[in-house]
Parts: structure tokens; sequence; C-alpha cells
């Protein structure tokens, strides 16, 4: 495995990279109002969600040039309110964005009664979800993106939040995007369990309607394998074959089971986890292995360039990708080098053994 970190601009750094090399892309951005990183050029403290969403749209324009032409990007986005009234973004877990940027550099927040006009010149009402994820995913689309899918990361602990009018928010999105019709993506390496059940309502017939669509009978399909097999265990396959070898397309799609699991669902329940050397959020490193394993192979380029403290590179060496990292703040990079390194020398020493 091998890694690189790149400090600088995330835009400008991907320029000097040549197109069509590496395989894929998972990325976090900074939110929308969420904080004030402390370096210019930062995204995140754009006046309007309209300026956020144009300049993320920049920033894959040029992922997608770097990317080979079966790449695919895995885009962690978290929401916005506004707040209260009072002109300020309130990210949904919490924390409140407090300074923009202006040709100037850095300054306060503009005021109460400025913010508020800025957003609701935008159509953003107060107390209004701005919804930052879709209005990134919407926009990527119209640039050219396939849109594949919405995972949802279900946080069972999520940030308090000390709000009695809405239930607590514990989601956000994960974007599958895919440059092209055609894209790798490896289902088997992140297929789930199956469960005990839905094996057992087969043998009974689909549904419980008897032996309706399988020549046979769906005991004959599985009698080779009960009793021989973990039933938990039995393997998810595409459609039913009939004995000419035909595929039965009654039945195209739908789960047939015979040894590996099933296929991976669109929720995703991972733990948030405190980073002690980061003040900022961070991946969780579970959030990102089925990304990484089915969106590339061993061996392949997997980019960050929002790389922060470095989890993805952790988890590229884990599993044996190469990794870039992108990242504007020098003190993270920092952070992720040593993180990175760290990960890239256990998984030699285990190679060893």
């Amino acid at each position: 495995m091998t890694y690189k970190i790149l400090q600088g601009d995330a835009i400008e750094v991907m320029k000097t990279l040549d197109a069509g090399t590496v395989d894929m892309c998972v990325t976090s951005p900074p939110y929308y109002g969420l904080r004030d990183y402390g370096v210019e050029g930062q995204i995140g403290l754009e006046q309007t969600p309209e300026e956020y969403v144009n300049k993320l749209v920049e920033v894959f324009r040029e992922v997608k040039r770097v990317l080979r032409d079966g790449g695919t990007v895995w885009l962690n986005l978290g929401d916005s309110y506004n707040s209260h009234g009072t002109g300020n973004v309130e990210n949904v877990g919490g924390f409140q964005g407090k300074a923009i940027r202006n040709n100037r550099g850095y300054r306060n927040a503009q005021s109460a009664s400025e913010k508020k006009r800025v957003l609701k010149g935008c159509g953003i009402k107060p107390k209004d979800l701005i919804g930052i994820p879709w209005r990134v995913a919407f926009a990527l689309q119209a640039d050219g993106w396939y849109l594949r899918s919405d995972i949802i990361w279900h946080k069972p602990n999520p940030m308090p939040e000390s709000v009695k009018d809405r239930p607590t928010k514990s989601h956000e999105y994960i974007f599958l995007l895919s440059k092209n019709k055609k894209y790798y993506y490896d289902n088997e390496a992140i297929m789930e369990n199956q469960k005990k059940n839905s094996v057992e309502r087969l043998t009974r017939g689909w549904n419980g309607d008897g032996d309706r669509g399988y020549p046979g009978g769906p005991q004959n399909h599985l009698k080779n394998y009960m009793g021989k097999v973990d039933i938990d265990k039995l393997p998810k396959v595409r459609g039913y074959k009939t004995k000419d070898n035909t595929e039965n397309p009654q039945h195209h799609g739908q789960d047939i089971y015979s040894g590996k699991g099933r296929n991976k669902r669109t929720v995703w329940t991972v733990n948030t986890k405190p980073f002690k050397e980061a003040h900022f959020a961070v991946f969780p490193e579970k959030l990102i292995e089925p990304c990484i394993l089915a969106g590339s192979r061993k061996g392949g380029i997997v980019m960050d360039p929002f790389c922060g403290s470095g989890t993805t590179g952790v988890v590229c060496a884990r599993f044996g990708r190469d990794f870039i990292g992108i990242e504007l703040n020098p003190e993270y990079v920092k952070m992720a080098e040593k993180r990175t390194y760290k990960a890239s020398q256990q998984m030699r020493l285990l190679e060893v053994d």
C-alpha cells in the first residue's frame, strides 16, 4: 500500500494529478455553515447554500476528470437549519456556523438581520431545514453524474438536540455517484448476513404461496443445502434457473438464496466515534469500509479530497488500497500522515507474520 497526503486547495491539487488514474473517491466535505477551520479558502462558509453547492459542483468536476471511466464517488453530507430566526445556520448535529469569508479574509458572522435577509432571499425561512445534501446531489446529477443510490447513515448515538417541535436528527446521507452508466461495484464484497426466517419462508413457498413459479417447488431447489450448510450463510443469486438453464422472468431479481448472503441494504447503522486528536467530526471507519470494498479492487487507488484526519487512508491501508489524500489545513495533513503511516506499518507487520 502506498499513500500520499497532499496539502492545498482540493481543486488546485487535483489539477496536478493525471486524468483517469483514480479508481474511486470517498469523502465528506465540510458541511455548510458548520464551523470556521481557520484556513483561507475553506469550503463551508459561503454566504448562501447556492454558493456552497456551486463550489462543490466545481470540486467534483475535477474529481470526475481524475477518475477512471468505471469510477465512483461515495459522498457523505449532513444537513443544516436556518436556526430559530436568529440568522445563524444550525447544523443538525447541534453546531452553529459563526463565520463567513469576504474579500478581506475572515470576520464574525453577519448580524442576525443581515444573515436572515440573505437566507430569506434564497427562499429559506427561519427554522427551515435547508436540504443541503439533496441540493448537492441534484446539482451533481444535473452536471452529468449518475446518482445511483442514497444511503442512510443511521446513528444510534446521535448528537443531542434541545428541540421539542421536531424529532432529533439521527441520520446523514451517503450518495453513490458514478462517472458513467457502467462502473465497478463489487456487491459480493459487502453482502449482509441473510436472516434465517427468510430462507425458512422460501422453503414453505414464496410468501407462503406454495411452489408458485419454481419448477419442482422451492423445497427441491433447496433440498441439497438444507442440513448440509448453515442456512444463515446461504447466498443470494439473481433470478431462478429452470431445468433447461433458462431464467424464469417471472422471478427475475427476486432473492433466491444459496450461500453468500443478501445484497447490501441502503440503511447503514454505525455509531459515531470521537477521535481525541481532532476537534472536528471524523468518519467512523466502519462507515467507509463498505464504500472502499465495493468501489475498488485490492491494489486500486482511492482518493479523498477532504481527508481531514486521514480516516480514509487508515481504511485503505487495512484493505490493501493505495491512497491519495488532499487537505487544506497543514495541521490536519500532519495528523493524516501520522495515522496513515501507522496503519500501513501495522499491515506490513501482519503480512510478515
